[in-house]
């Protein structure tokens, strides 16, 4: 009987071992399990060395709800990043590359415009030739006298002269493909718009400076008088200078309308204050000062050279003559544009520039020469 009772406790014991055994990996291979991925997902191998790590990593299996901090897994050996680097995204690609694509903004962001201004105060008209010529006076004798009854009257003298203003024209081309006008039909009404900006910029260079030669136009300031001050003083400043550029103007009788200054010095004639340190511009800083200087019209733009000023009748004294308002033309077949697959964009304007009156406009310098 005790060998009996003795056995029968052995038996017990070792169920009790065992069923503790497989109690204790059955809750091992439950947790185990649990963290499986679905599937959904692929199992980790040799081929997902981030899953395996993660499987193995001893943080991420404490992780519970209740977890605070941080969990490190680390890859063994070297593993190739996949990043958003040059090294993994290939050559053809966006700032962002093909992984991570940039944020692309709508349309295209066009340099800033100059403000062309000329055109508001100076004349104009349209013509349908190749040239504007126009008779000028060169000469008047004035005998003109009281006389008695009877007696000759004083004779006196005109001489003209024929003057010719050519018609030139301005224009210039851009390439682009037709896959680009195909994918992008914007891209086309852009082009002709920079196009028509350029075209209008050289022009009011040409009317300011053109010098006549070749196909320029023979514009303002080349004809223009040169600044010849019939009355100054020690202390006169550029307010002065205009006062009496406009003064000079004004002997050929034609009305001044407009006064054309570069942008910086017009600031900085707003920014001239008196001897107790206050503005002169009863505007400046915070209102709107009107651009206007001896009640007449300033011009404010940077196609005048900073320093510089022309005074004068731009409505009277030059009319600008448009032959060709600014046209934009798209070919397909100019030079071998058909065999590549191009497209040509012309634009191009013409226009004549008759200064009827150069002793009416006055050009020089703004500021008063310094002694060196």
């Amino acid at each position: 009987m005790t060998n009996i009772a003795s056995m029968i406790t052995e038996v017990g014991e070792q169920f009790n071992s065992k069923a503790a055994d497989l109690a204790s990996r059955l809750s091992e291979l439950e947790k185990r399990a649990a963290r499986e991925p679905s599937g959904d997902y692929i199992a980790a191998n040799d081929d997902l060395p981030l899953a395996a790590a993660l499987l193995d990593s001893k943080d991420v299996q404490n992780l519970t709800s209740t977890f605070r901090g941080r969990a490190v897994v680390k890859l063994q050996d070297e593993r190739a990043d996949i990043t958003s680097g040059n090294g993994t995204v290939g050559a053809g690609r966006s700032a962002g590359t093909s992984l991570v694509p940039g944020h692309r903004v709508d349309g295209i962001v066009t340099p800033y415009q100059r403000e062309l201004r000329i055109r508001d105060v100076i004349g104009s008209a349209r013509t349908t030739s190749s040239s504007v010529e126009f008779a000028k006076e060169t000469g008047f004798t004035n005998n003109a006298r009281p006389v008695s009854e009877g007696t000759t009257k004083p004779k006196s003298d005109l001489t003209f002269n024929l003057v010719t203003a050519p018609v030139r024209t301005l224009a210039h081309t851009f390439k682009i493909s037709r896959q680009m006008l195909d994918d992008a039909p914007a891209l086309a009404a852009y082009v002709g718009r920079r196009g028509t900006y350029g075209l209008q910029f050289v022009e009011e260079q040409q009317v300011l400076f053109g010098d006549g030669t070749g196909q320029n136009l023979n514009g303002i300031i080349p004809q223009a008088a040169v600044f010849d001050p019939q009355f100054s003083d020690a202390a006169d400043t550029a307010f002065d200078r205009v006062n009496q550029a406009i003064s000079q103007a004004e002997d050929a009788d034609v009305p001044v309308n407009a006064i054309v200054l570069n942008r910086r010095d017009w600031r900085r004639m707003l920014g001239i204050k008196d001897g107790d340190e206050r503005y002169i511009s009863s505007q400046s800083p915070f209102g709107s000062q009107a651009q206007q200087l001896w009640n007449l019209p300033v011009v404010a733009t940077n196609a005048m050279p900073a320093g510089e000023f022309v005074v004068g009748a731009f409505q009277d004294g030059a009319t600008i003559f448009d032959r060709l308002d600014v046209e934009v033309l798209l070919s397909t077949e100019n030079e071998d544009d058909f065999v590549r697959n191009l497209a040509t964009v012309r634009c191009e304007l013409r226009l004549a520039l008759a200064v009827f009156r150069p002793e009416a406009f006055v050009a020089g310098e703004l500021y008063p020469a310094t002694s060196g």
